[in-house]
């Protein structure tokens, strides 16, 4: 069996085209946020991202990482409002961060232990929580790990 990768760059020679670069993955995500101080300790709090380049760009933007995962967080316009929005609207629906089983549920209960509302939900390939950050930016914790475990979303 090809790799996707692979698959992707046969199709892509058939057509008469050969693909030059190749991706590594996702560097960072770049958010607007109310309160950068705020939400960067959020991140750090709760997620347990560290800050990174604090000596750059006069602080903004503020960036916080994790592993490979790194999200810039800049300042909002203070005149902006936060609208809820519609599954079909054109946006970033939601950002995911990917776990073992184990982690999964030490995630479900530190969020629980911060009072931190969550949604769980069985993707069949993937269980899943859904919460928010403090701008209300949406927030994924999934695992693709569901072997001898029962979900632990209670």
């Amino acid at each position: 069996m090809l790799s996707h990768g692979l698959t992707r760059q046969l199709r892509q020679v058939k057509k008469g085209r050969a693909l030059l670069m190749q991706l590594e993955g996702i560097d960072h995500v770049a958010l607007a946020v109310r309160d950068v101080e705020r939400s960067t300790t959020w991140y750090v709090d709760v997620l347990g991202f560290e800050r990174r380049y604090q000596e750059m760009w006069d602080g903004i933007p503020t960036f916080i990482g994790k592993g490979n995962t790194a999200i810039a967080l800049f300042p909002a316009d203070p005149n902006a409002s936060s609208t809820p929005s519609h599954r079909k609207d054109i946006r970033m629906l939601h950002l995911a961060f990917r776990v073992d089983r184990k982690n999964f549920c030490a995630a479900q209960q530190e969020l629980k232990h911060r009072g931190i509302k969550f949604e769980f939900q069985d993707h069949e390939i993937s269980h899943s929580i859904y919460f928010r950050d403090p701008d209300g930016h949406q927030l994924e914790i999934t695992t693709y790990d569901l072997t001898g475990r029962a979900p632990s979303h209670t």
